[in-house]
C-alpha cells in the first residue's frame, strides 16, 4: 500500500500505527507465529520501519483495551 499512497498523495504526512498492541504478549499469538516461523513486530522493528517509509510518527494502539487508541487519533489530526 506505500508505494500508492507515496504515488497518489505525495505530500501528506504518514503515520504508522502498529495495531493489536495486546497480542504482543498473548501467548496464544505468540505460538501460532512461532509456527509460521514469524514473531510480534517490536516497538524498535517499528519505529525502524517509520523511518524507512519517512513516516512522521510511529504509534502503538489495542482497539481491544484502548491503549493509545486516543493518542493515534490525536496525532492523525495534529498531522
Amino acid at each position: 500500500w506505500y508505494p500508492e499512497i507515496s504515488h497518489h498523495a505525495p505530500n501528506i504526512p504518514i503515520i504508522l500505527v502498529g495495531t493489536k498492541l495486546d497480542l504482543r504478549e498473548d501467548r496464544d499469538t505468540i505460538e501460532r507465529l512461532k509456527q509460521k516461523r514469524m514473531a510480534p513486530i517490536s516497538y524498535p522493528q517499528g519505529l525502524q520501519m517509520a523511518k524507512d517509509i519517512g513516516a512522521v510518527k510511529y504509534l502503538e494502539c489495542s482497539a481491544l483495551t484502548q491503549k493509545g487508541l486516543k493518542n493515534v487519533f490525536d496525532e492523525a489530526i495534529r498531522a
